[in-house]
């Protein structure tokens, strides 16, 4: 039996660089062909009619974290429930963080991630491996995970006690990944202080969850960002910067890659749209509590990190998605510290995104370069993935630019009873998806088999420069 072949007519093909009229032929699950409207010829199984839309790739969100076990509980989506979510809001492609029990191996955290993963996942899937031991044994197993396509690396500045690795084990983890051409991803905040800080505030009794913003100032993550920034270099050590939420830290990312330096800058759009200012009063609060928090809006970090898309030193929008429902968050009532930290972001962030062409604030191409192209060169998954051209997986979004809807509790599929975005209308949608040449979300409908997303054997970021070989 032959495989279907599918053309996808009349829309505008966007991708990073270019917005043209073009059909798409697509013959099982690659992208064969991006023709001159009205030339592919006939003889298709399926002919999807794009008038008036955009034809998108696949967003690509390269940072995830469901079934995370963190603060006692676990994030609230599964590999089933997030991934659905993901794929109607136009994601084709998560790169979720498998993570290292402290005195455990690399190899089993992956182990575990992936029985997770595999026969629940809706979409293709690969792996970010957080190391939270770092030690020789640990090291030594940085090149057998690359073995297997994961080809980054996690690790923290931030949460002593758990996840915290000082600056001698983040230089040794940053020379072997330097070694074998891995890519750091760096969650950078001063958790050292940042603990001092909030254990301060709980003394004076202020235990709300806005506290938890107060006691994570900007310049706790700048201070982070400039330090990692001056191991890497050491090292030698491509470096990914991810959820950025201030101007102060973006501007130390500015100034190591204006310098020279394999530095990258990853946000969410929670830190593009919700600010200090959003939130409600008492411990309404915690829905919005995530690390690092949300900066006020006056001081002007969403207008710089917005800049930052549109002048390119923003390389990613991902979305650090890891939900908790109310009852989750009702742990750190009277004391925010107990607060599980996270937001559901995954089924919006194509959306979110968007809205800054609706506003006029970036171009078109630079939506798909944020959303979808540059997360899979950095995740080396590019172009396999991120983009529309022959040879490609036919992970493909009919979007409408004209269609508007409001976001929702009652009407989003992630596993969360309220949302952080309630009662926001956005403009533009996605309409159709289909990975791999198969249509999961039709005209708004999911429709996709539960198990059949794919494990992505990733390659190294392609955004580095070609290694030299001696």
């Amino acid at each position: 039996m032959g495989t279907m072949r599918t053309l996808i007519s009349n829309g505008t093909v966007v991708t990073a660089s270019t917005a043209v009229e073009a059909d798409v032929i697509i013959d099982g699950e690659h992208i064969v062909g991006v023709v001159e409207p009205g030339t592919a010829g006939d003889g298709f199984d399926r002919v999807i009619d794009a008038t008036g839309r955009y034809v998108i790739p696949g967003g690509v969100d390269m940072h995830t974290h469901m079934e995370l076990p963190v603060s006692g509980t676990t994030s609230a989506d599964t590999y089933e429930t997030g991934t659905r979510a993901a794929a109607i809001g136009g994601t084709t492609t998560i790169v979720d963080y498998a993570g290292q029990t402290r005195g455990s191996t690399l190899a089993a955290g992956l182990a575990e991630w992936m029985g997770r993963a595999e026969g629940h996942s809706y979409i293709d899937y690969g792996f970010h491996m957080m190391v939270t031991d770092v030690h020789e044994g640990t090291l030594a197993e940085f090149p057998q995970m690359m073995g297997v396509g994961v080809t980054t690396f996690k690790l923290f500045t931030a949460y002593p006690g758990v996840n915290l690795s000082d600056d001698r084990q983040i230089l040794a983890a940053m020379q072997v990944a330097a070694s074998i051409g891995a890519t750091i991803m760096m969650h950078a905040e001063n958790g050292i202080a940042i603990d001092l800080l909030r254990d301060e505030a709980v003394a004076r009794g202020e235990t709300d969850p806005i506290h938890h913003l107060l006691t994570r100032p900007a310049s706790m993550e700048a201070e982070a960002v400039h330090r990692v920034v001056a191991l890497a270099e050491i090292a030698g050590c491509p470096l990914v910067i991810v959820h950025i939420s201030s101007q102060d830290a973006l501007a130390e990312a500015v100034v190591a890659r204006d310098g020279g330096l394999p530095v990258f800058a990853e946000t969410c759009p929670q830190y593009l749209w919700l600010a200090q200012e959003d939130l409600p009063e008492g411990f309404e609060a915690a829905k919005f509590v995530c690390s690092p928090p949300l900066r006020r809006r006056s001081e002007g970090h969403q207008a710089a990190l917005w800049s930052g898309i549109d002048t390119g030193r923003v390389d990613a929008v991902a979305t650090d998605h890891c939900p908790f429902t109310w009852e989750q968050k009702e742990a750190g009532r009277g004391d925010f510290r107990k607060i599980p930290n996270g937001l559901g972001v995954v089924e919006h962030r194509v959306d979110l995104v968007y809205q800054g062409v609706v506003e006029g604030w970036i171009p078109l191409t630079r939506w798909i370069d944020v959303i979808a192209e540059t997360p899979a060169k950095i995740s080396g998954l590019y172009p396999k993935k991120g983009t529309i051209a022959p040879g490609s997986d036919a992970d493909i979004v009919i979007y409408n630019p004209t269609g508007s809807h409001v976001l929702s509790a009652r009407t989003h599929h992630m596993n969360l009873d309220y949302s952080v975005f309630e009662g926001a209308e956005v403009g533009g949608s996605a309409e159709t998806v289909l990975s791999r040449g198969e249509v999961i979300v039709d005209r708004g409908v999911f429709v996709g088999e539960p198990g059949r997303g794919k494990y992505l054997v990733r390659g190294t970021n392609a955004l580095l420069p070609e290694r030299i070989v001696e």
